[in-house]
């Protein structure tokens, strides 16, 4: 990694109010959160999912702008003026089915439709079209943008799942870090502690005290201690490497964790992740993203569901347009001088509408059924998790108190081999029991972590959304 980028993490870790050791940094778990809830792709991405709700919003409104036509021809040919025709309109479309039109024509030329003539200043119009059966209560227009209305509902609810789930994947990564520091941090401890025990052992040996031989044991004790170390340091570097994924910095500038940099040995899991009453019998899913987002889901097929059944009437049209040469005087707007309309139209069979009719309503079943599903789920699994959580409040008590009797014990088996009582044989298994209570005592600890991770994730909570 460059020296840059390091630095640069370093000063990232002062900057998330790290505490200072003597030559070490520590990474608040809230901080890291909010830095990878603020820069980290995916969230940045999930952010994205929300705009372009509001961008399918705005483009359905669109069906609803009034439009402005104009539409002007001309042929001239062997010194003759065909036609030469300008026809501008202005149309205002509104919600149900009505249109409102102003039209200006104004048409000439040699060979021109009599039904085209019109006066030489032209001749105005103004008038509406109304749709009578298909597309009066509902249309294609309308039903866009209700769909829309709640697409963008979805997307808002979509964005927290998404964000929810990054930072599920984050609190994992950092507890898995937590995790490995703690287990180096004990194989280091113990390798110190057979070192020590190796050169007294040694100097023992070599003042006749004890045989040769407890050299012997003691070197495996020691490099058997060595090995596990070693490994620990290898998952504390994958650790570490996989904890970087999510550091990222503004200008979208991925980091590395300087080695200086440790867990957080006790991170606020609760409040880091914003976790609140998880009681499944006073559990309010209403406002769960997962279920805003299916009952958006399935108010927008309600909405196709009740389009395709609109289909299914005939189409009848009817157009009536007041026309005058003098618009700037409404009385002469009269219902004598019009022009008007009446288009009918239906298929005999109804084949195409009646299929659509059916998938929309197999779709809008389905949804009902995943929703019902989601919430029967979440609710089992808030339930389940919670036990989870008071299971390993009890197992972190037990492991705790039998780490400090495997404590008493090696250090009772230390003093009598002091006083020449025991062996180092007794000693080393008691201090192979103790690494083991030890490193159990870290993972029930990461379980417990990860339980209220995935409570965190099953809650689907975004802290943005969250006051």
């Amino acid at each position: 990694m460059r020296p840059a980028l390091k630095f640069m993490l370093l000063l990232l870790a002062g900057a998330m109010q790290l505490q200072g050791q003597q030559d070490s940094l520590l990474l608040d778990f809230e901080a890291y959160l909010a830095r990878v809830r603020q820069f980290h792709p995916i969230a940045r991405q999930a952010r994205l999912v929300a705009v372009a709700g509001e961008a399918a919003l705005q483009q359905s409104r669109g069906g609803f702008d009034p439009k402005l036509e104009v539409d002007y021809s001309r042929k001239d040919f062997q010194g003759s003026t065909y036609y030469d025709r300008l026809n501008a309109a202005f149309k205002i479309p509104t919600w149900y089915g009505v249109e409102f039109k102003g039209q200006f024509e104004q048409n000439e030329g040699d060979y021109l439709n009599p039904a085209e003539t019109v006066p030489a200043d032209g001749l105005y119009s103004a008038g509406v079209s109304v749709s009578l059966a298909k597309g009066l209560w509902t249309n294609e227009r309308m039903a866009t943008l209700r769909k829309a209305r709640y697409f963008e509902q979805q997307s808002l609810a979509d964005r927290d799942l998404m964000i929810n789930q990054v930072l599920f994947d984050a609190s994992a990564t950092y507890f898995d870090w937590l995790q490995a520091y703690r287990d180096e941090q004990v194989y280091s401890r113990f390798v110190a502690n057979a070192e020590r025990r190796l050169q007294g052992i040694r100097q023992s040996a070599l003042a006749g005290e004890l045989a040769a031989i407890d050299t012997v044991e003691a070197r495996i004790a020691y490099e058997n201690r060595a090995l596990s170390l070693e490994q620990a340091r290898v998952r504390l570097r994958e650790a570490v490497l996989n904890l970087s994924n999510y550091l990222w910095a503004e200008g979208d500038v991925p980091l590395e964790l300087a080695e200086a940099v440790q867990p957080q040995t006790d991170p606020g899991v609760a409040s880091g992740l914003r976790l609140g009453p998880s009681d499944p019998d006073t559990l309010d899913l209403a406002t769960h993203p997962k279920l805003l987002s299916l009952d958006y889901k399935i108010r927008g097929l309600e909405v196709e569901k009740r389009l395709k059944v609109n289909q299914l009437l005939p189409e009848i049209n009817l157009e009536y347009n007041f026309l005058t040469e003098t618009p700037d005087r409404i009385s002469s707007f009269e219902t004598q001088q019009y022009k008007g309309g009446l288009s009918f139209r239906m298929p005999l069979f109804l084949r195409k509408e009646r299929g659509a009719l059916k998938m929309a309503q197999f779709k809008l079943q389905d949804a009902l059924l995943e929703r019902d599903n989601a919430r029967l789920s979440i609710r089992n699994k808030v339930s389940s998790i919670r036990y989870e959580l008071a299971s390993f409040e009890r197992q972190n008590v037990l492991i705790a108190d039998i780490v400090a009797n495997y404590e008493r014990l090696l250090q009772a088996e230390d003093r009598k081999f002091g006083f020449g009582e025991s062996s180092l044989f007794l000693i080393n298994s008691r201090e192979r029991a103790l690494i083991d209570a030890r490193l159990k005592a870290n993972e029930v600890q990461n379980k417990y972590l990860m339980a209220q991770a995935k409570l965190f994730q099953v809650l689907a909570i975004n802290p943005e959304s969250t006051p």
